[in-house]
Parts: structure tokens; C-alpha cells; sequence
């Protein structure tokens, strides 16, 4: 009898290993908890978008010429009205002076005709004055008469030619002007394109040349950004924007919506969208560049504090899976408000002590299936 203790002992052994192993496992699982804070429902960039400067102005001079100096430097602050370049225009100046001269002659004739003109009306009147005293004959005073009228024409000649002679001044000062490159606003110069003695010439229509001057702003600052066409409809000028560059990574930065462009970009092979543009409520100065990648989040509506959930861990807007009392995962069907890419509102369905489960991405992690929190979970 004794000889079959062991093997019943060894049979026991095995059965109670097979159903060890057959046992089911609980699955472990990361939990968290809803808590209560501030939900958002935003509006997106479908694509980056792109730190603009509020002014900015490619110039070229409006004729072809030699350069004759370069007045500032690249990365230069200036100011309205500054001169930045200028082209050889000795021939121009010299044409210039000749017909300022031309128009002080002009106006010493004008004075000199004027002055026989007036004269002659005086002697005019003198003649009139005789007549009615049968003093002069007829004759004498048709005479006067027609040199007074004589000398008032050539008065008004002259003026006129005062006035064309003018006229040519303002031209040749127009001509010697397009010589000269003047910051249309303070700004900072971006790029210089061209150096002394090299000939620069203006861009044709249809064909995009380098710009002899880049200036742009350096103190003010919008964004430009793409948003889907679905979204379109919710905007509204005015609203809060929240700001996120590549160039400062986790810091955020406020603006407002200030213009939605009136249409729809269509792009081939891309998602249509419209154009929106954004101000920074607070400059970031000093290295706030033009051209930096910039996202955007237009707030739509708000609410604080409320019940939410990472929306991630929301399934189709509809359920979210829950470790009940007895260690079973449950799906738990809830009621979501405002939403966005971070959090999601919780209506009803569910409270701030029941277990979510975040780990909803593993296909053995199911409603029904027994599940443990596993350890460094937010228990």
C-alpha cells in the first residue's frame, strides 16, 4: 500500500500544477482617474503655419544702372524715408540743374513780358483818357489798344512757358529720384543683393529676379495658418488663440483671430482649407523671426472646472473601458461634451473614483476579462 504514496502524491502534484496553469491570469493594465479642470473645444492647423512679418517689401529700382553706394548693411535697423542705396546719376543731376536754369531764365522773360504788358495797358488807359478830351484821334487809341493786348499775350506766353519749363524741372527730379532706394517703413534689412560698381537691373513682367533691398518689420508680428474647410464655419473673428513655435518648444503664447480669408484654397492632392491670420496679443521680442513654424489652437468655447478625461482613452466618443469592483474590465458607456485633441468632457457615465483604463490599444485588454492594475498605474 505504501508503494502507491508517492505516485499519488506525484498525480496530485500534477493536477493541481495543470489547473494553475490553466487557470486564468488577470491581465494587467494602466489605470487613471477623471479628474476636474478646464476643457476646451478648439480649431487646429491641418498644416504648419508661418510667422509673417507685418510689413515686408522686396525693392528694386524702377530703372537699370551702376550702383553707386551702399548705405547700409544687412540686419540694419532704419527708419521711414531712409536712403539704402543709390545708382550713378551725375548725367542725370547735370540735366537737372540745366533745366532748373532753363525755368529761372523762363521766369525773368515771364517778368520782363509782363511788366511791357502792364505798361503797356497803362498807356492804353492814358490814350482812352485823351479821346474823351479830343486831345488824341481815334487811331492812336486802337493802337495802344492792340499793343496792350499785344503785350498781355506775350505776358501769358510767357507764363505758360514758365509753367512747362517747371513741369520739365519736376520730371528730370523724377528721373533722378528713381535713382535712390528709400525704406518705405522702419524696419530691419534683411538682404542686400548687388555691390558697388555692379550693374543692377529691374525685373521684367513675368520673370522673378533677386530684390535689391529685402526689409522687413522686426517689431511686429502675425501668423499666417491653413485650416480644414470642415472647420471653417465655426470661426469668428476676435476669437482666443493659443500659440505653440517649434523655436520654443512647451511655451505657449496668446493672439486673436484677426481675419478669416473670404475662400477656399484648392490645392492638388491636398485637403482644402481657408487661410486664417493671427495676431500676438505680447510681442516676443528680441528673436521673434519671420518665417518660423508655428501651430495654432483657436478656441472655440470653454469650461471650468468639469469633470474630463484624457480623450484619447474616450472610444468612438461613446464608452470607455473600466476596472469594476471585482477586477472585471467593463465597458462603461458615457456622455462627452466639449472635446479637443487633449481632453474630453464627461457628462455622465462616469465619477472621479472609478478605475479607466488607458492600456485599450492591447487586443487582450476587452470588456469581460479579468485584470489587474498593474504596478506605477495611477492606482
Amino acid at each position: 500500500m505504501t508503494k502507491w504514496v508517492p505516485w499519488l502524491i506525484a498525480i496530485l502534484v500534477f493536477i493541481g500544477l495543470y489547473l494553475w496553469l490553466s487557470a486564468e491570469k488577470p491581465v494587467p493594465v494602466e489605470i487613471v482617474f477623471a479628474d476636474r479642470g478646464r476643457v476646451e473645444k478648439t480649431v487646429t492647423n491641418t498644416r504648419a503655419g508661418t510667422v509673417t512679418a507685418c510689413q515686408r517689401a522686396r525693392m528694386s529700382l524702377p530703372i537699370g544702372g551702376q550702383i553707386k553706394e551702399i548705405l547700409v548693411k544687412e540686419g540694419q535697423l532704419v527708419e521711414k524715408n531712409q536712403l539704402l542705396l543709390s545708382l550713378w546719376n551725375e548725367d542725370k543731376k547735370a540735366k537737372l540743374n540745366e533745366t532748373k536754369s532753363r525755368y529761372a531764365a523762363s521766369q525773368k522773360n515771364q517778368q520782363s513780358s509782363c511788366v511791357l504788358a502792364d505798361n503797356a495797358k497803362k498807356h492804353a488807359k492814358r490814350q482812352l483818357s485823351l479821346l474823351k478830351q479830343k486831345l488824341t484821334s481815334q487811331e492812336q487809341v486802337d493802337a495802344a489798344l492792340a499793343s496792350a493786348d499785344s503785350s498781355m499775350a506775350s505776358c501769358q506766353a510767357a507764363k505758360a512757358q514758365t509753367e512747362a519749363t517747371l513741369a520739365t524741372v519736376n520730371t528730370m527730379a523724377a528721373i533722378l529720384e528713381q535713382t535712390y532706394l528709400t525704406a518705405p517703413f522702419s524696419g530691419i534689412v534683411a538682404e542686400i543683393t548687388g555691390e558697388v560698381g555692379e550693374y543692377t537691373t529691374p525685373s521684367p513682367p513675368g520673370v522673378a529676379t533677386p530684390p535689391a533691398v529685402d526689409l522687413l518689420t522686426h517689431d511686429c508680428h502675425y501668423i499666417t495658418a491653413p485650416i480644414d474647410e470642415v472647420d471653417a464655419a465655426l470661426l469668428s473673428v476676435g476669437k482666443p488663440v493659443r500659440i505653440s513655435l517649434d523655436a520654443y518648444r512647451g511655451e505657449y503664447m496668446t493672439g486673436k483671430l484677426r481675419r478669416i480669408s473670404p475662400y477656399i484654397r484648392d490645392y492638388e492632392k491636398q485637403a482644402r482649407t481657408v487661410t486664417v491670420e493671427v495676431d500676438f496679443n505680447e510681442h516676443k521680442t528680441p528673436h521673434l523671426l519671420a518665417g518660423y513654424s508655428a501651430d495654432v489652437e483657436i478656441i472655440l468655447e470653454a469650461k471650468e472646472p468639469v469633470l474630463r478625461l484624457a480623450s484619447d482613452m474616450v472610444i468612438n466618443y461613446e464608452h470607455v473601458l473600466v476596472l469594476n469592483s471585482e477586477n472585471i474590465i467593463e465597458q462603461r458607456q458615457v456622455k462627452v461634451g466639449l472635446s479637443n485633441w487633449q481632453y474630453s468632457e464627461i457628462l455622465s457615465g462616469l465619477t472621479k473614483t472609478d478605475r479607466v483604463i488607458t492600456s485599450i490599444g492591447r487586443s487582450e485588454v476587452k470588456p469581460g476579462v479579468k485584470a489587474v492594475a498593474s504596478k506605477g498605474s495611477n492606482k
